[in-house]
């Protein structure tokens, strides 16, 4: 078993970045894949059905299936593509397939996001274990466990979760994210945290830390350029920030991840 790659795309919009990211392709025998949507709209194409894309909505792709993906709207897509080999594993993935999409919501974006760092390491013990995690996951949505409750409180989460998204480059404060779902800003906070076991301002730190690894993996971007589009105060506070996220300075993990994930 092998996390062969792991890609987190960013709001999709560069010209080459859409031509890549948008191609047909397939994957050898034993590799499959699992792209999750956080942002954004568009279709994945798998095999001959056609799907919409939504947040939070989670696709499988068998070993040698053709696939794409294709954005539409105003709104960019940004989403995970986890590649693995697993062989053995042919009977479970084949099942999810025929299942495609799930819709699990977009609070596994950090779970997705802990998987890459894992599976970029150069620790095998932890790239094992971003392994065991995805196969965690998998083995749960064909054992029927539903990840997502309707309710109308998750629905509001939803839609606080996706004004957060659209804000990163802003600045954005609490009263403002409660006020969007209308709810009181202590009782926000409460809801927020007992569903999702953090602050909200807190995940949303998390967002732009996030949209921030990107930014550093993907563009050429200074970093002080970095920290100002992301409403940083100061370069140093940016650094500061992405260092405890990380483990590492803005300048290292572009060294690094950019050797691991090739262009």
């Amino acid at each position: 078993m092998k996390l062969l790659d792991a890609v987190f795309v960013f709001q999709m919009h560069e010209e080459q970045e859409l031509l890549w990211h948008q191609r047909v392709h397939s994957h050898g025998p034993d590799q499959f894949e699992i792209h999750y949507f956080v942002g954004g709209s568009g279709t994945f194409t798998n095999a001959r059905s056609r799907y919409a894309i939504h947040p939070g909505s989670l696709f499988v792709t068998s070993p040698q299936t053709i696939h794409s993906i294709e954005a539409e709207g105003s709104e960019l897509l940004t989403y995970y593509a986890t590649l693995l080999s697993c062989p053995g594993q042919g009977e479970l993935i084949g099942r999810l397939e025929s299942e495609n999409p799930f819709h699990i919501g977009t609070n596994w974006r950090f779970f997705f996001e802990e998987v890459r760092d894992k599976g970029l390491s150069s620790n095998e013990e932890l790239k094992m274990s971003a392994v065991h995690q995805v196969l965690g996951l998998l083995y749960s949505l064909a054992g029927g466990k539903t990840m997502e409750e309707n309710t109308g409180e998750n629905h509001r989460l939803e839609r606080a979760i996706r004004y957060m998204q659209r804000h990163l480059f802003d600045k954005v404060n609490l009263e403002m994210i409660a006020a969007h779902v209308q709810l009181d800003p202590s009782y926000f906070v409460r809801l927020f945290k007992s569903r999702m076991n953090i602050t909200p301002m807190r995940y949303y730190a998390n967002l732009r830390l996030e949209a921030a690894r990107a930014l550093v993996t993907s563009t050429n971007l200074s970093v002080k350029e970095i920290a100002a589009k992301l409403q940083f105060c100061s370069e140093f506070h940016f650094s500061k920030c992405f260092k405890e996220s990380t483990g590492q300075s803005p300048s290292s993990y572009r060294r690094s991840h950019l050797q691991l994930l090739g262009n």
